[in-house]
This record gives C-alpha cells, structure tokens and sequence, in this order.
C-alpha cells in the first residue's frame, strides 16, 4: 500500500454504510471485517445484517440480494442506523433494492461491471440508473471493481470466474481507505482463512491493497473521512453477536452453578449458531446434540436435567410449536430446563431470515393446561450474555422451564461487549436434593422409616427437590400425570389438582421478588408519556426518545427483560404518566398483556415489515404523541 494519503481528510461523529450484492459476493464477510477492524480501532458500532430467504435465487435478482449494514461512531450509539450514509453496491440489483432506503447526498460506489442490458432487465430497469437521472440526487462513483480486481490478480492464474470473486476485497479496501480503518487485522484473517490456497490468499489480499490504492491515487476521492474512537468505560472488549453472546451466557451459567450443561437442538434460521457455538465448547462441560427432529431435542435436553444436568434446548418460532407438548411436561415435573427461542417472521415458515416479536403469546400461553412459564428477553446483542444467565439462574432456582426470547436482529447483529470479571458473575445453587428431603414415618412396631418426597417444597421460592436419578434413598416417580403435594405420588383428586395448579402459578409469580427495582428512565422527572419496551426494541426506543430530548421535549422510557412474571413496580411506574405506549414488532402482543393486567390504556405502535424500528421513524411516532397530548 502506499504511504500517508495527500487527500483532505474530514472528521465525522458517525458513519452508517451498507454493502449489498448477490448472495455470492461475499457481503457478509465484508461488512464482518469492517465491522471487526472498527472494533480494533475503537469505534462504538452496532450492525444489521439481511439476508435473502432463498437458498438459490436467481443470480442478480432482487430475491438474491445480500445485505450488511454497520453503523459507527465515536460516541455511544444504540441502533444499526435508519438509512445508510454510503452504499456499496455490486450489482443492478443490490442498488434497485437500497437506493430507496439513502437520504439525498448519501455516497453510492457502484460496480459497474455488471450493469449489461440483461442484468438492468433481471433487477427491473429498463435502462441504466446511472445514465437517466434517478441519481443525481447522490454522489455516485461508478467503478469497475471486477475488472480492476481481475486486471490486478491475474499474476497469480486463477480462472476469470476466482478473479473476479475478489471484488468484494476491492470494495472493502476502497472502503477502508474512505474511512482511515486499519488493515492489518483484515489482511492476517485472510491469510489465515485462505493459508491452504495460497493463489487464493494472495489474491484477496492483493485485491484489498487495490481498493485501498485506488482509493489513495484515483482523483474521484477527493475527500477521506475519520470517525474517532469512541469514549468507553475502561475493560477488555470484543465485538460479539447476540447468539454468540447467548452462547457464553449458557456456558457462564453452567460454570456458575457447576454443572455441566447440555443442548439438544435442531438446525433452524436464525437459531442455529448456538449449536454451532456450543459445539467448542466441550472442554467446560458442554455437551451438544443434534437430534432428528424438534421434538426430539427437547426430549433429550428434559432428561439431561432430570438426570442432573441444565438441559437446553434452541429454536425459532415453528420449533417452539412442536416443543410445546414437552415443556408442558416439564412444567409438571418442575424442572430446569431453558427454551431459547430466536423470533422470526411467521406464521409456518414465514420470513426464515427476518426479525420479528411475535412469539410472546404463544411463550406465555403455548401449552395445555395451567403451564405457566417463565420469560425473559434480552436487549442487545451483548446483553443476550446476562439474559442466559439470568434464564438459567431462575430456571435452577425455582425449578421450572424458561422461555428465553431473543430475535433475529439480536442474533444476528453485533456489538461491542465488555467481558465481565468472573468474580462479578452470580453464583447459582442447584441446591441438590439430599437426606433433608426425606419425611420420617414411625411404623405401628416404632421403628421410623424415610421416604424422599420430591414434591416438599422449599418455604422461600416453592421449588421442589431436584433429586438426581442414581443417588441412593432418593428414588420417586417421573412423568406427565398429577403428582400429590409433596408426596408425588400419581394423584386424581379434583381438589390436590387445584391446589397444585394454583402451586405452579404461585412459584413462577414468586420469581418477581428476587428481580431487582424497575426504574423509568425520565431525566427531566416531568414526562407525562412513557415508552415501554421489551427485548431488541431497546435501541430504537432508547435512540427516538434521545432524539426528542434532544429538541427539548420530555419522554420517558422503560424497558422489561422479566415478561413472566412482569416486575413487581411496574403498575406503579405505568399509572404515573399520563400517556402508554408501548412499540412491538407485532401486531401489539405485550400492550394487550399490560392493558389486561393492569387495566391501562396502552397505545399500541406496531410493526410486522420483518426489519427493526428506525430511530426516526420513532422519534416522530413519539412527537405525534406529544402533540396529541398538548392539544387534549
């Protein structure tokens, strides 16, 4: 690469780019490496990535088309961005597809290789948009990345077709260079990921020092930018996504509680990196299962907690469906067990690649009978860490399965995430069953006799003993008939039904005294509306109501990770403004919830496009609010 650039360089707070093209070139590993060298360099960022649903679209269609957005700055930021600031696009269809989503001004560096008449025709223009006038609004650079990349490989004799799939390094070096991001890191990952090809290897790596040079000599980029490093509380980071994240939080929980931990899964987008990341991770413990099926998994992680071991279980919305018989079972026999579920659009197979909230009726009420389950969301890629621990905390303490909801845009997108002291994690008790379980008897010759009753509960949280199957004196029944209170022994009696039914319900309820106080966040202390949220509504909720306060205006906001049993304040909080609202990726599940329990008139804001809320659109959903409240 050259030296130090002549070109005028400007300083900017933040940046939100997008790279877009056909599901082949290589967009995610692009918008990765980006995002990975602005987490080296400093940056707060937050990202998005969108993939297409179809395995095998059309080449150049818009079905095919390939997203990944990321958004830094050298402040705290909340949301991957509302619209892009620069756009890369590969090919007809990746720009037909984003163009709508820039602001007047925003920067598109387009691939011109692909623009053919029959391309134009497959992305639906009917003559080329960089020739009619639809951009000239935006600041376009037109450059043939693919037959620069080619032009610059060709020492190394790989075939047209491997030439050409550089380009995606072209764009991301060009793109480096635009925005001062450091190279060093991308080039010794593709050394590494390509050190069994060398022909491969160097080639990407030349076509990544081409894009920076082009950048540096080519007089068409007048102008370079800086985003700073942002001002962060001192620690040790790592850019993280959410299923990662919730993938050390299981693991965390299990060397926190010390047991060893177990999942039983089947592969379903957008759930399926937990397996794959549990996968290495069985020198602490973790056993992984692959099962045949929804149904089986399930099964297998339940008798790995019977059998002593914290049994979960990760899927999306359609293998909740099939699960349900069985956490319904595991609601009988009380044990832990956690459910992960990473929403996506539905019903059936629906949006397999986009986010949704839609699965909070069918966690709270998705099983026959009284199953009253736990739930709990997180909030942010990097927060899907304490929500597993905090999942697998209540589920062990209070012996029951948990629902833990997270989504695909928390799964997928990533953060910056301080990993924590060890000594700073909260211990979790199995508290195992032992001899202290047992109920003496004396016999009619005086002799006394003990009996491990499974269903004597504890005083505090109404958890039964978790007996483990093996230990002498500790043998008892198992299985989805009633159980008699204490006892366990198999039970008809109308009246031991209510009673352990309304047990169940008391014990989940009881899970509400050991959360911690729910405060509103109202930095004025004089907002009459308040914005309730719950899992990855978080940032754009936080980003709008930054935004109002920013013009002067007062709004509060307060975010729910309890969902099941809700916070024990959190009635007092809602009855002291004067107007609720409370935005969903759904068609308004949690407002109905609220406005049941506590006879609030909640005002539902909703969306179901299978894309996070924006933090403008927000902000000016919340202005309509304020505007409506002054005139009342």
């Amino acid at each position: 690469m050259h030296g130090q650039s002549t070109t005028e360089r400007t300083q900017l707070e933040r940046v939100v780019i997008r790279f877009a093209g056909d599901s082949g070139d290589g967009m995610q590993l692009t918008g990765d490496r980006f995002t990975a060298e602005s987490a080296a360099f400093g940056n707060d960022l937050s990202t998005l990535p969108n993939f297409p649903a179809e395995i095998r679209a059309p080449q150049g269609t818009i079905p095919g088309v390939s997203s990944f957005q990321v958004h830094f700055a050298s402040r705290d930021i909340l949301t991957p961005g509302d619209r892009p600031d620069v756009l890369v696009a590969m090919n007809p269809a990746a720009l037909k597809a984003n163009v709508a989503d820039l602001r007047p001004g925003a920067t598109v560096i387009v691939d011109t290789h692909d623009f053919t008449s029959r391309n134009l025709t497959k992305a639906g223009y009917a003559e080329s948009p960089l020739e009619d006038g639809t951009l000239d609004e935006l600041q376009v650079h037109a450059v043939d990345m693919t037959g620069v990349t080619v032009e610059a490989v060709k020492e190394f004799g790989l075939s047209r077709k491997d030439s050409a799939r550089a380009k995606n390094m072209f764009a991301l070096g060009l793109v480096s260079w635009m925005y001062g991001r450091p190279v060093e890191g991308t080039v010794a990952h593709l050394g590494r990921k390509f050190a069994k090809v060398p022909a491969i290897r160097d080639a990407n790596i030349t076509a990544f020092k081409a894009g920076w040079n082009f950048g540096e000599t080519t007089e068409a980029f007048a102008v370079s930018y800086e985003v700073a490093p942002a001002e962060v509380p001192a620690g040790t980071y790592r850019n993280i996504t959410g299923n990662v994240a919730l993938s050390q939080g299981l693991v965390a929980a299990g060397v926190q509680s010390g047991l060893p931990v177990f999942l039983g899964a089947y592969p379903i987008t957008p759930a399926s990196d937990i397996l794959h990341e549990l996968s290495k991770h069985k020198s602490l413990g973790v056993t992984t299962f692959q099962a045949e099926d929804e149904i089986a998994a399930v099964g297998a992680a339940l008798g790995a907690s019977y059998a002593g071991v914290l049994g979960v279980t990760a899927t999306s919305g359609p293998g909740v469906a099939l699960k349900a018989e069985t956490v319904g079972l595991a609601v009988m026999l009380e044990l832990p067990l956690v459910v992960i579920d990473v929403q996506r659009g539905g019903p059936s197979t629906g949006l397999p690649t986009k986010t949704e909230q839609a699965d909070l009726l069918m966690a709270m009420h998705g099983r026959n009978g009284e199953a009253p389950v736990p739930i709990v969301a997180p909030q942010s890629p990097a927060d899907c860490f304490d929500a597993a621990l905090e999942a697998a905390r209540i589920a062990i303490t209070y012996r029951t399965p948990v629902m833990l909801l997270s989504d695909g845009y928390l799964a997928n997108g990533s953060e910056p995430w301080r990993i924590p002291d060890v000594a700073d994690l909260p211990t979790i008790e199995p508290d195992f069953a032992t001899e202290r379980n047992h109920v003496v008897k004396t016999l009619e010759d005086g002799t006394e006799e003990k009996d491990f009753w499974p269903y004597l509960r504890d005083e505090e949280t109404l958890a039964r003993p978790w007996g483990v199957p093996g230990t002498p004196g500790l043998e008892h029944r198992i299985g989805g008939l009633e159980k008699k209170d204490g006892s366990g022994d198999i039970s008809y009696d109308p009246a031991n039904h209510e009673h352990m039914v309304r047990t169940r319900q008391q014990k989940v309820d009881r899970i509400a005294r050991s959360l911690p106080a729910l405060e509103a966040d109202d930095p004025t202390g004089d907002a009459r509306l308040l914005v309730v949220g719950w899992g990855s509504t978080f940032g754009p909720i936080s980003a709008g109501a930054r935004r109002v306060r920013q013009r002067g205006l007062s709004v509060a906001t307060v975010h729910l990770r309890h969902l099941n049993p809700l916070p024990e304040d959190l009635g007092e909080i809602l009855e002291r403004y004067d107007r609720v609202v409370c935005p969903e990726m759904n068609l308004g599940q949690l407002a109905s919830l609220l406005r049941d329990r506590y006879l609030v008139d909640v005002r539902r804001l909703t969306s179901v496009r299978g894309m996070p809320f924006g933090a403008e659109q927000l902000e000016h959903e919340f202005l309509q609010h304020l505007e409506e409240m002054e005139r009342a």
